[in-house]
């Protein structure tokens, strides 16, 4: 074992510990401390984060865990996030052609200088993706990403629009009847490109007299879900609107938010507690003596788009309750359920209108009995098989919602709850259903009531007759 010294230094040797810190100080200037080290850099990265620029996100948990299905594409891919799913892999090819496609459109357009111009925006695109360093995606085959997906997006939209270039018909003729099916994954919040990427690749193969980007594709989707009854008053008011401020729209499904809410009033509160009210099903209000009916100027008439109300215009007033009519459908579910995730992780988006309608509807409906009486109204029209499938849906699509003091339903609600509070409204309304509910059984009613009050009086002149 090999021999170890320890030298041992007199104390009066030693220079005390206190000193010699500040004379390394003085020596070297500042001593730094790495643990210091670690979060200024930590800091330093998050203010240079591009959180405000953030537009397209992987949804929440919370909004995911109910419906998983509804948030992920079952057609096409679009942007990095679900760029790896292989049962997507069978459009990539279509992309190719869509690509061919745009290319013809313009002479003296190459795959390399398109590839350039998208490298000038390629970091504010970047910007716009939450956890995208999560992906690992090289520079090149992001702007091939942008290049391919952006092209099958633009052409699937002037495919739409039946604008084609000469001597071509449709691709999607090759693949069957699927544009509900293509027309849902470009709805999805996590299916998106910046909308700024789209609106360079239609400038660059704009031809005069096409309508702008930003028009085509809201004026696409009208079709899917049966979005024309969403819709307030004139739809080209909105449009107008929508083409003049194209560089505000963060994505397709953001530009189909502003077309759907366009319009709608702003409600105010000053009641922080009234979002928080109970209000009953819609069977219960039936019960408690509250009407049903569908907004009139809701059920499809376009003859006066002045009068033209919005899915949010519901209105109770009286013990009438007014909500507008609309169709629910296979898609329905997936499209509200983005809308409410981008509203729901979108600071900026207020009101927020398709969240608090569905905590609106899922406070309405609890079984398929509300559902019935909702479809009997005229109010829910549906192509789902039963009742039950409609109020399993807004059962769960309020799952995991948040909702807040500026609920646009609040007073809605309020008055609702306030009606069913009064016992006369109830048992007033419990007799109409009973004794009235038709005219044959309402004569009946009558005339038991009057058999009841003669032997009534004939048992009492009996008795004054006896008695005397």
């Amino acid at each position: 074992m090999a021999d170890h010294s320890i030298e041992i230094t007199p104390i009066d040797d030693q220079i005390p510990l206190l000193p010699q810190t500040k004379r390394d100080e003085i020596e070297e200037g500042r001593k730094v401390n790495p643990l210091k080290e670690i979060f200024v850099e930590m800091f330093e990265d998050l203010y240079n984060s591009p959180i405000k620029s953030r537009t397209i996100f992987k949804v929440n948990v919370w909004l995911r865990e109910s419906n998983p299905s509804a948030y992920t594409p079952k057609m096409v891919s679009i942007g990095p996030y679900h760029k790896k799913n292989d049962q997507l892999r069978p459009m990539e090819k279509y992309k190719s052609l869509y690509l061919r496609r745009f290319l013809k459109r313009n002479e003296g357009l190459d795959m390399h200088s398109c590839v350039i111009e998208l490298q000038k925006l390629e970091k504010e695109a970047l910007n716009c993706y939450g956890d995208i360093e999560d992906l690992n995606i090289e520079s090149h085959k992001f702007c091939k990403m942008l290049l391919l997906d952006g092209c099958f997006v633009v052409e699937f939209i002037r495919e739409i629009c039946g604008i084609f270039p000469r001597e071509e018909d449709e691709i999607n003729t090759n693949i069957g009847c699927i544009y509900n099916k293509i027309l849902r994954d470009l709805m999805l919040l996590e299916n998106q490109l910046p909308f700024f990427v789209l609106n360079k690749l239609h400038d660059m193969t704009k031809q005069d007299d096409e309508l702008p980007l930003a028009i085509q594709a809201v004026i696409s989707f009208p079709f899917f879900v049966d979005l024309e009854n969403m819709i307030k008053k004139n739809i080209y008011e909105p449009l107008i609107e929508i083409a003049t401020n194209a560089g505000n729209i963060k994505h397709l499904l953001h530009a189909v938010h502003i077309l759907s809410c366009h319009g709608n009033p702003t409600k105010t509160s000053n009641d922080d507690t009234m979002w928080n009210i109970f209000m009953p099903n819609a069977t219960e209000l039936s019960e408690a003596g509250v009407r049903f009916a569908k907004d009139r100027n809701s059920d499809g008439n376009k003859n006066n788009n002045s009068d033209m109300t919005s899915l949010f215009d519901i209105k109770f007033d009286g013990g009438l309750m007014t909500i507008p009519c609309f169709q629910v459908v296979d898609e329905t579910e997936a499209f509200l359920r983005n809308l409410i995730a981008y509203e729901q992780q979108s600071y900026e988006v207020q009101p927020k209108y398709f969240s608090d309608f569905a905590i609106f509807m899922d406070h309405l409906i609890d079984s398929d009995k509300d559902v019935n009486l909702l479809r009997q109204k005229g109010i829910i029209k549906h192509l789902m098989g039963e009742d039950k499938d409609v109020s399993s849906l807004f059962n769960k699509i309020g799952n995991g919602v948040t909702t807040y003091s500026t609920f646009y339903y609040g007073k809605e609600c309020l008055r609702a709850s306030q009606h069913c509070e009064k016992k006369l409204n109830t048992m007033i309304a419990n007799l109409m259903r009973n004794y009235c509910s038709s005219p044959w059984v309402g004569a009946s009613t009558v005339a038991a009531i009057i058999l009841l009050l003669l032997t009534t009086i004939q048992t009492i002149l009996a008795i004054i007759g006896s008695i005397k």
